[in-house]
């Protein structure tokens, strides 16, 4: 059968190559051997220095510090190690000072982390609407986290002076005498408290908006038209949708609650690894640094340091609970 104007071919005929393949021969079988490899093992090499970094700089420190808490060492002479096996986490039980630190790491986490993570709900939920030069605001909350923890400290520390203070200056226009903010037991750690909620509220606000925006818009206009207000659209839609991410900023300012080390050690001065003169606002990471580069005993200091983690490992294990107990629930 006779082709027309080259739109039907004889059967059988040989299909034409496109332009420039001709006598270009077939890959060997090396080459797809190595695309083979290069699919397979690729993605090992990609990630391959994070945990090359994080086994010598996160692992490894993890593990050593494990066995040094294990040991009796002096930063003298950091490479003798007397084996004393459990010995420094049986006298951290029996020192006061170990106890006052972990009870006042709680307090200023509670103080620090429950108006911190409300104040960051109220705000996303104004941030949530309409309003104008939303992008400058949300800049605006973002700017105290971006704030070096030495610089927002020591502000606050002008601020919280005793005798020229602008905290005591508008409390003596009030009629309240001045306060000792830096020698007080309740005083110091609000203090303390009061510059991480400065710095990490607007970061938390920031994280409840993006979660916010996630929210589907007909939960809210099924609420509308039930005759819900916004703040019963807030109560009833908005915190519910937001359970996960509400438990995960727990979490994340639990864990920052209990490393705190910035804020106090600068709040307190000269003698700031003590926290206070009374050690009124000592935290586990300051009783941490006093024991090993102050008292120069690396053994304790590496048993607090695996205190701490074992406290965050707990935190973690809640979380896991928590989140289960959630899913379920839904």
């Amino acid at each position: 059968m006779t082709a027309t104007a080259g739109t039907v071919k004889e059967a059988g005929a040989p299909v034409p190559r496109p332009p420039g393949t001709h006598g270009r021969a077939r890959p060997g079988p090396w080459r797809s051997r190595l695309y083979r490899w290069d699919v397979r093992y690729s993605p090992y090499a990609f990630v391959a220095p994070f945990f090359l970094f994080f086994g010598a700089f996160g692992l490894f420190p993890l593990l050593y510090t494990g066995w040094a808490s294990l040991h009796r060492v002096e930063l003298a002479a950091p490479d003798h190690m007397e084996w004393v096996g459990l010995h420094n986490y049986i006298r951290l039980l029996d020192d006061d000072f170990f106890w006052n630190a972990l009870r006042n790491t709680f307090t200023i986490g509670v103080i620090s982390t429950v108006p911190q993570l409300l104040m960051a709900l109220g705000l996303a939920h104004l941030l949530h609407y309409r309003l104008r030069a939303a992008t400058f605001w949300r800049v605006a909350l973002l700017t105290p986290y971006a704030t070096s923890v030495a610089a927002a400290t020591l502000v606050f520390v002008l601020l919280y002076g005793r005798d020229y203070g602008m905290v005591n200056w508008a409390l003596g226009a009030l009629g309240i005498g001045p306060v000792d903010w830096q020698n007080g037991t309740w005083t110091s750690q609000f203090a303390v408290s009061s510059i991480v909620i400065w710095r990490w509220t607007g970061y938390n606000a920031l994280i409840y908006l993006a979660a916010m925006q996630a929210v589907p818009d007909e939960l809210y206009e099924s609420a509308a038209l039930d005759g819900a207000s916004r703040r019963q659209q807030f109560r009833h839609v908005t915190v519910p949708a937001l359970r996960p991410t509400i438990l995960f900023t727990v979490v994340v300012s639990t864990i920052g609650a209990t490393q705190l080390f910035g804020e106090p050690l600068l709040f307190g001065g000269a003698g700031g690894q003590k926290g206070g003169a009374s050690h009124q606002f000592q935290t586990l990471g300051l009783y941490l640094y006093e024991q090993g580069w102050f008292n120069f005993h690396l053994g304790r200091a590496s048993a607090v340091a695996w205190t701490m983690f074992l406290i965050l490992l707990l935190i973690a294990a809640a979380n896991v609970l928590i989140a289960r107990r959630l899913r379920k629930s839904h």
